[in-house]
């Protein structure tokens, strides 16, 4: 039964505070976009653009962070990103130190947000300062907003410019800009789309989480409702490499809870019978082929108890990719289980080896390999 077969045998452990810390850890460490603007340039509105969620709004299920700053993870539930806001901006002793340390050591980009009206960016521009100078971040993209309230495009371009201009000079080389418009006079955006390509490139968990694709069928529909769930539990799967002792034991754990709680979704009882029977579809030779093809280092990774000593950040990555693959494959196994149709094994392996390769990118940018 291999691995699978092993993963039964330690779900729902009697005892096991390490998946509370593995959890506790992922919370703390996740990716963030360090949101810097002044009251009304548009952060809530570029939010909005980022989740879908409209109902998100700068100070509105924002919590305290620091002294200066809130946060906003999400989604709420099993969150895979953090907003941070500075809401002491406007302060005349503002210090970034705290929300700088706030980004440390995780995956994260500086999101300057400037209304292409306003030339006014003092305190702006001296937090920019700070922050350069501190030397710990290294993704800055500047978002020009309200484009349009500017109605000749001369003028617009020329603020466009003016405001590029201060905060290049504050960073002390060129920055990455885009110019968008949420809110124009026929209700539609300006822009929204290339901004949402620019922070997915920064941030590829952003890809992952907004992906709108073409579903070929109900099956790819269900799955793409959870796959944020999915990929919480994977995050959480490459994060526990980073807790002492608790990854010698956490990432089964993790996929085993991960597999119960997507066969909840689909009205299915996840039980040593249906996890026998996943691992049969899958095919005998599914480990061997899975060595030939990432190398016996990278498989070891994944052999419960065992493959956890390995502690390097290409086994966080091979958690995180492998989690995410499992629990793909078995929302296709589930669904059709549930429904009364098989899966060939070929179509199982070419599903799995398929997730795994087209989340690597994601999930070194979240592991911070």
């Amino acid at each position: 039964m291999g691995l699978f077969g092993r993963l039964y045998k330690i779900v729902n452990p009697a005892k096991n505070p390490d998946i509370a810390t593995v959890f506790t850890h992922q919370a703390n460490h996740l990716p963030t976009l360090w949101l810097l603007g002044k009251t009304g340039a548009g952060k809530s509105s570029l939010i909005h653009a980022v989740t879908g969620d409209s109902k998100v709004e700068i100070g509105n299920g924002f919590r305290p962070c620091t002294m200066a700053s809130a946060s906003y993870d999400f989604p709420l539930d099993k969150p895979l990103l953090k907003f941070l806001d500075t809401r002491g901006l406007a302060d005349a002793n503002y210090d970034a130190q705290e929300d700088i340390d706030v980004c440390r050591d995780r995956s994260h980009a500086l999101i300057v947000v400037m209304k292409a009206e306003e030339p006014e960016q003092s305190s702006v521009l001296a937090a920019l300062r700070q922050i350069k100078k501190s030397g710990k971040m290294k993704q800055v993209l500047v978002v020009h907003t309200g484009s349009e309230l500017i109605e000749d495009a001369n003028e617009r371009r020329q603020c466009i410019i003016h405001n590029q201009m201060q905060i290049e000079k504050a960073w002390g080389k060129p920055v990455d800009w885009v110019e968008v418009d949420f809110e124009r006079e026929d209700g539609t955006t300006l822009g929204v789309d290339v901004l949402q390509d620019k922070l997915a490139r920064m941030m590829p968990i952003l890809a992952q989480l907004n992906i709108e694709q073409a579903h070929y069928d109900l099956e790819e529909k269900n799955f793409h409702n959870l796959k944020a769930e999915v990929l919480w539990y994977a995050a959480s799967a490459g994060a526990s490499d980073a807790v002492p002792i608790a990854g010698l034991f956490s990432v089964p754990v993790i996929q085993a809870k991960m597999l119960h709680s997507l066969a909840v979704h689909y009205g299915v009882e996840w039980n040593r019978r249906l996890m026998a029977e996943f691992a049969g579809a899958l095919g005998a030779g599914f480990g061997v082929q899975y060595a030939s093809k990432l190398g016996l280092r990278q498989v070891v990774k994944l052999i419960p108890v065992y493959g956890q000593t390995l502690g390097s950040a290409t086994a966080a990555v091979v958690s995180f990719c492998s989690t995410y693959a499992i629990g793909r494959v078995a929302c296709k196994y589930i669904y059709h289980k549930s429904k009364g149709e098989t899966v060939s094994e070929a179509e199982m392996k070419a599903m799995y080896e398929n997730a795994f390769d087209n989340i690597r990118e994601t999930a070194k940018n979240a592991t911070n390999d």
